[in-house]
């Protein structure tokens, strides 16, 4: 008997992007026994452009003020399916999206959680240059480890229940405290590194520092990656005055090890990464991408530097009356 899958969904205002989404839902090769999107109070014609399209078994539960996890455990508690396929707005799935990430589940030693992958799907010299900077290739992640993205996952129901579902208290990188979790109940992901979803990056500075600021604000408050956000800190904030008073003192030479260092350390993943994809770039706008890449890089760090304080404050503020907030990983 084929193994039932329900897809879910969050959204919030997304009629301008919506429609891509429930084409690519619609040509997947494997079809999904339910889709359910939830929306979380949208004020433009999202709602409408869901309940008039009617190529997909779709269901739409209305949440008004429901934040991304809530929204996406009131979709699992509503769906049918043993497994759940998670994805997001603004996304455009691969047709075989679904089949691939529902292939480890028929194995007889079944998974309980398949990682599935995301690529950025640009429109411009910046989003190339965006993607290629912010975003991990293939060859960049062990497929052991990696933490997938909620845009590109799927689990069995169960697993979600014993993990205690997406947490409720987290806007910001809750797919992350939810992967811990899971880990922590069912062990080690099954890859599947065909199930790609195609997503859009920023298109502008300001909405990429928007977007890094509140992931950080979202590390903070999860008390995750406390060593990563310390390194950076002491990178800014301590080792480059440091090299700039050495450079002015003592030689200029060190102002130059230190561009080498510091420019292979902070640029030089991202460059190979846009080198193998702006071939459909002109030379012009080849230039254009890799000139902002250490725009994009340094812009992301003092994101990051700033949020980080904010969600930690946020934390320190309610661990005594939510007990919650003190998750082990």
């Amino acid at each position: 008997m084929p193994l039932k899958v329900s897809v879910i969904c969050t959204v919030l205002n997304e009629g301008h992007s919506i429609t891509g989404l429930l084409n690519s839902l619609a040509a997947q090769t494997r079809r999904p026994d339910e889709v359910i999107f939830v929306d979380g109070g949208s004020t433009d014609d999202t709602v409408d452009t869901l309940q008039s399209f009617t190529q997909l078994p779709l269901r739409v539960i209305v949440a008004p003020g429901a934040n991304i996890s809530r929204g996406r455990n009131v979709a699992i508690r509503a769906a049918a399916g043993p497994i759940i396929a998670s994805t997001d707005a603004g996304v455009r799935l691969d047709p075989n999206w679904l089949a691939e990430l529902l292939k480890p589940f028929e194995n007889p030693a079944s998974a309980a959680v398949v990682s599935g992958f995301f690529v950025p799907d640009p429109c411009s010299a910046f989003e190339v240059a965006m993607g290629a900077t912010v975003l991990p290739g293939l060859t960049d992640i062990d497929p052991a480890t990696f933490l997938p993205s909620s845009r590109s996952v799927a689990f069995l129901k169960s697993a979600w229940a014993a993990a205690g579902g997406y947490p409720e208290w987290l806007d910001f990188c809750e797919d992350l405290i939810f992967d811990f979790r899971l880990r922590d109940e069912v062990g080690p992901f099954a890859f599947a590194p065909a199930a790609v979803a195609h997503f859009r990056p920023r298109g502008n500075l300001r909405a990429f520092f928007k977007q890094y600021y509140q992931y950080a604000r979202g590390d903070g408050k999860a008390d995750l990656f406390r060593k990563r956000h310390a390194i950076r800190y002491g990178t800014y904030l301590a080792a480059l005055p440091l090299l700039l008073v050495l450079g002015a003192v003592a030689s200029p030479w060190w102002w130059l090890g230190g561009a080498l260092l510091g420019g292979a350390g902070l640029f030089l993943t991202p460059y190979r990464r846009l080198v193998g994809q702006w071939q459909s770039l002109s030379p012009v706008d080849k230039l254009k991408a890799a000139g902002w890449v250490p725009l994009i890089r340094i812009t992301g760090d003092v994101a990051k530097m700033v949020g980080y304080p904010v969600g930690v404050k946020w934390r320190l503020e309610r661990l005594a009356s939510q007990p919650e907030l003190k998750w082990q990983r």
